[in-house]
């Protein structure tokens, strides 16, 4: 146990943290149990670190850091370990990649029931169902997703400034004033077309390609997350990937299982299923009608987010696929989003309809906010769509 504590110190005291994320002040850090999930590369491991770094000091031995690589827990249980660890004055237990322990969540449940006085804060796949597949945590976990930078998030980092976050009824009601508040300090129309290209993922701050290390984070998501978690046998992720890409390069629109069947030499049943491993790994987003869901076929398909569009090297992407997969993917989480009707694009929580707009509408709805591309201010329902950016 040692040798943990050594690591623990050590990538505390080294941790460089560009920006603060907004999930850290909306987290109840008092429970028991905290499940953070989220996709490879948002940053998981930083984001554990981080809250180490900010409650105690590095050689304080009541917090500690273990990811379950470690080859340590191969001779000993997760349950067995926070034993220790507490009795030694251990107070609270951040497990980087908890699903690496194939028997994590009964683990969790022994430490839970067992260990009183021990907090526990995890880290896991996107593709985990925390509560759906793991009966034995409902109401003893609480469950938070991490996801990639918000466009706030990352102009903040360009720019050394700390703008706010503002929900969204706030922007549907004073998005002008929103304007006169950050214009005079930067104009984020200069940093956009970056952010959409190579802004939602934390590793865009490295001096690596962006794209490859992309490239490979969504490669580990189909060859090791889906198979290791879903049970997928290996001599099918050649199926997954040719899906992502049959999916790609179709465009926006609903799916046609029965063509995507015959080009997979699979079973429209194959396909729906690993459509919703993709969409669980958070590289697509399925955008269904009002009243319908999973296992019903989605009316749209969106990547989830638009720095997978660049990476993917697509031939053409559509400005006005890339401004909605942006509109999408910011609003994902905490919203209900679902396709609109014949005069919107979208409809979000079940009562407001946007049309997300390249251009200025012709032709306008009273009762729709219309999200538009290029311009930095708005007037009464017509919004700038970088200012969606801004949710958390």
């Amino acid at each position: 146990m040692e040798s943990l504590y050594k690591t623990h110190q050590c990538l505390v005291e080294n941790l460089r943290v560009p920006v603060r994320r907004a999930l850290m002040d909306e987290i109840d850090w008092h429970d028991r149990l905290i499940g953070i999930k989220g996709t490879r590369g948002v940053g998981k491991t930083t984001f554990l670190l981080q809250y180490a770094k900010e409650h105690f000091e590095p050689t304080d031995r009541s917090c500690l850091y273990i990811n379950m690589n470690n080859f340590y827990f191969q001779g000993r249980t997760l349950f067995e370990f926070a034993t220790e660890f507490m009795h030694s004055g251990g107070m609270v237990l951040l497990i980087d990649q908890v699903y690496k322990d194939p028997n994590w969540s009964h683990e969790l449940r022994m430490i839970y029931d067992r260990c009183p006085r021990l907090r526990v804060v995890f880290t896991g796949s996107s593709v985990m169902r925390l509560k759906e597949e793991n009966p034995e945590l409902n109401g003893i976990v609480t469950s938070y997703n991490l996801r990639g930078f918000s466009f706030r998030e990352f102009l903040n980092l360009q720019t050394g400034l700390n703008l706010r976050s503002y929900a969204i009824r706030e922007i549907q009601n004073r998005h002008e004033r929103i304007s006169d508040e950050i214009l005079p300090l930067v104009n984020p129309l200069d940093y956009f077309p970056l952010y959409l290209k190579r802004g939602y993922y934390p590793f865009f701050v490295e001096k690596a390609n962006f794209s490859e290390s992309l490239l490979k984070a969504m490669n580990m998501m189909i060859e090791v997350d889906i198979p290791f978690i879903k049970q997928i046998e290996l001599k099918y992720l050649n199926k997954l990937k040719k899906l992502l890409y049959l999916l790609a390069v179709s465009g926006s629109g609903a799916p046609n299982v029965s063509q995507l069947a015959q080009d997979m030499l699979t079973s429209r049943a194959t396909v729906m299923s690993y459509i919703k491993c993709l969409s669980d790994a958070r590289l697509i987003n399925m955008v269904y009608r009002n009243g319908e869901a999973y296992p019903k076929k989605p009316a749209r398909l969106l990547m989830h987010n638009t720095n997978l569009m660049y990476a993917m090297n697509l031939s053409e992407i559509s400005q006005q696929t890339l401004l909605e997969t942006f509109f999408q993917n910011s609003l994902w989480g905490r919203h209900d989003v679902r396709t609109g009707d014949r005069s919107s694009t979208f409809l979000v929580d079940g009562k407001q309809r946007f049309r997300i707009c390249d251009e200025e509408p012709k032709r306008r709805c009273t009762d729709v906010i219309y999200a538009r591309s290029g311009i930095l201010k708005g007037k009464d329902q017509e919004v700038p769509i970088w200012m969606y950016g801004f949710l958390y």
